[in-house]
């Protein structure tokens, strides 16, 4: 099965033919790699990897390979996988050595580093069982330190590392070297920093269960390798990119210290890359590749860092900020400053389904047909409010014909103590009306016993799922009914990848893509909209999107999907900047306490909701404080001053031809 993937709409902006490549690449202190998505990053690296296994195999030689555990590796684990399977690449002469482990646990809990590897890579390739080495999360801690000088006796016994791959985390942590971690340090028993464990929560369900310790390989023997390739994806890891490949070597950024490695590469794909100075502002390195998004760009970055309106800049201030290769092509000042107050000016709408009887030409949405048919996708039952919870009400108020359609059930995201409300509740419910037909006490009974004997992180038994989905179908129900959506436009796909009862999710499938067709053929909607984002930490968000576009795929020759637009939306963990926004729909006062009643109608999430990630404010407060920031940032510019804006991004949709 073929999935279109979504591609996020950034794109190199650096004439590297016009620049060389020690101009082009001055700021990165670690040679990085910038690939336009993961998927092409990884195939590069594993073909990579396998060539330098078989070079060693011809010569009789061990090839030894060290690894990491996490989401960002699992794309290469797939391809090698792939590639043992496919093109029969044998990896008998390879001697793994994982990096790091929880302290303590069983290497069959479903948040054990050694199950992870298990099930993604070792059960799958001929890798002999005996050259697989773990951190031994099981030991007593009076062996701990003995079997890491051990692990680190048989790395130098076998020669070496050849191959290192390493993640990044959030603090900057490789492998569990946390902050603070010595250079030299071998492998040995660390303490988890906070944000590493609340990074983890979502694994073991809640941050309480998540191990304080962790075995890990050191910095030294990491330094040891012969080689070192870290790849990271998504905008969430941009920023510690920046600080690792930019940055100064500082314990309070472990990776740093890979700047002192002979043979270290960096590879990320655009979203990670977006904060390394080539990317981010391509005009301070070399020559760019100027179009109306990076003149947009550039230009509000300027204003931001003079503190002036677009109107109010100068030749002065572009020449003496880096931009005077911008003026000498577009400028005097005063006409780029037009064109981008213009340009965005015409983003601002308070018709997100367009207006009728009104001049579209400069406006971000056609006025006709009017009303539009609208599918608004929520990967999770709460993602429609939270997101574009405005412009979901606006829809509505201006008689567009909406519908809404929740991918997921949501249902790991519920505490289990609002399970046993729910059904204290509706065994109080059945004692009163007396209701026949089920076993109401004895079906209490099995749900309290099951969810009492649960243990960390385990799944739930199916109808505990299907409680606490019935809780989320509820809530999402007493949300829309609230902004005015007809009961019988609001569909629970309840697609089946995410129906596994824990944080990791099957693979997409043709099932899950047919329901979406479906309902698209169903409703022939004039405007979709849906997440569009690449920084949910669990990558919930991400598979719904690809699911919507690889339907879209299948649909392509349907005569409705050429009369349709497809508008992004972020999640709760990020915001669109605004060189790539195409509508901004303002939201008053009102607008805005309209918004955070319809978050309000999601009781389960809010009080702290199970899977908070970095942010441990409640979802209606990232909401309004994200908008209103938003609106801030037009008003300082010189637009408009609005209470809150909601913004969009228009997907090509010849992308998925």
């Amino acid at each position: 099965m073929k999935v279109y993937q979504y591609r996020q709409k950034m794109e190199m902006a650096m004439k590297e033919s016009d620049s060389s490549y020690e101009t082009a690449h001055r700021y990165e202190k670690i040679p990085t790699e910038v690939y336009a998505n993961a998927d092409d990053a990884t195939v590069e690296v594993a073909q990579d990897i396998v060539e330098a296994i078989k070079k060693k195999a011809l010569r009789g030689e061990p090839f030894v390979l060290g690894l990491a555990t996490g989401s960002t590796t699992s794309l290469l684990y797939t391809e090698l996988v792939r590639l043992h399977k496919e093109e029969n690449v044998s990896f008998g002469n390879v001697h793994t050595f994982n990096i790091d482990e929880y302290y303590p646990i069983q290497p069959d809990a479903l948040q054990s580093h050694y199950y992870y590897m298990r099930k993604h890579l070792f059960e799958h390739l001929d890798i002999p069982k005996e050259n697989i080495n773990f951190p031994d999360g099981t030991l007593p801690q009076e062996q701990v330190t003995g079997f890491c000088a051990a692990f680190d006796r048989k790395i130098t016994a076998l020669g070496g590392i050849d191959w290192l791959i390493l993640g990044i985390g959030r603090t900057g942590h490789i492998g569990f070297n946390e902050p603070g971690s010595m250079v030299n340090s071998p492998t040995r028993l660390i303490s988890l920093d906070t944000i590493t464990r609340v990074d983890a929560a979502a694994d073991f369900f809640s941050e309480e269960f998540v191990p304080r310790r962790a075995i890990t390989m050191g910095l030294g023997t990491i330094l040891a390798a012969k080689k070192i390739v870290l790849l990271a994806w998504g905008e969430g890891k941009s920023h510690i990119i920046r600080d690792a490949v930019e940055g100064p070597v500082t314990d309070s950024v472990p990776t740093s210290y890979l700047q002192h490695h002979a043979n270290t590469k960096v590879v990320v794909d655009l979203a990670a890359a977006s904060e390394l100075t080539r990317i981010k502002t391509p005009w301070l390195v070399g020559v760019c590749n100027w179009n109306d998004r990076l003149i947009r760009k550039a230009t509000v970055w300027l204003c931001q860092k003079t503190d002036k309106p677009i109107l109010k800049l100068t030749d002065r201030d572009y020449n003496d900020n880096g931009m005077s290769d911008l003026t000498a092509r577009f400028g005097p000042a005063s006409t780029i400053n037009i064109q981008v107050f213009n340009d965005l000016q015409h983003t601002i709408s308070g018709w997100p389904g367009g207006k009728p009887n009104a001049d579209d030409s400069t406006r971000p949405e056609r006025a006709l047909p009017y009303p539009k048919r609208v599918v608004i996708f929520s990967p999770h039952p709460d993602d429609d409010v939270i997101s574009m919870g405005g412009t979901f009400a606006r829809l509505v108020q201006q008689q567009h014909d909406v519908h809404v359609a929740y991918q997921t059930s949501g249902n790991i995201a519920i505490f289990d103590d609002d399970v046993i409300r729910f059904l204290d509740f509706g065994n109080q419910f059945s004692k009163i009306f007396e209701l026949g037909g089920i076993d109401t006490q004895n079906l209490y009974k099995k749900l309290a016993k099951a969810l009492d004997n649960k243990k960390p992180g385990e799944p739930d038994i199916p109808e505990v799922r299907q409680l606490k989905s019935a809780i989320r179908r509820s809530e999402a129900m007493a949300a829309v009914r609230y902004i005015g959506v007809p009961e019988d436009h609001v569909h629970f796909l309840n697609l089946p990848f995410y129906e596994t009862g824990t944080v990791q999710k099957s693979e997409l499938s043709e099932t899950d893509i047919k329901i979406i067709i479906n309902l698209l053929q169903k409703v022939k909607p004039h405007q979709i909209y849906a997440a569009g984002d690449l920084s949910d930490p669990h990558g919930t968000h991400r598979v719904c999107i690809n699911a919507i576009l690889a339907a879209l795929h299948e649909l392509w020759n349907e005569e409705w999907l050429k009369d349709c637009r497809l508008w992004m939306y972020r999640g709760a963990w990020q915001e669109w900047d605004l060189d790539q926004v195409d509508m901004a729909v303002p939201l008053s006062p009102e607008e805005v306490l309209i918004k955070r009643k319809t978050i309000y109608k999601h009781t389960s999430q809010n009080n702290g909701p199970v899977f908070p990630g970095s942010d441990s404010r409640e979802f209606w407060q990232r909401a309004e404080e994200r908008n209103h920031a938003t609106a801030v940032l037009y008003d300082k510019l010189g637009m408009a001053e609005y209470q809150a804006i909601e913004v969009f991004v228009k997907f090509d949709l010849n992308q998925i031809k």
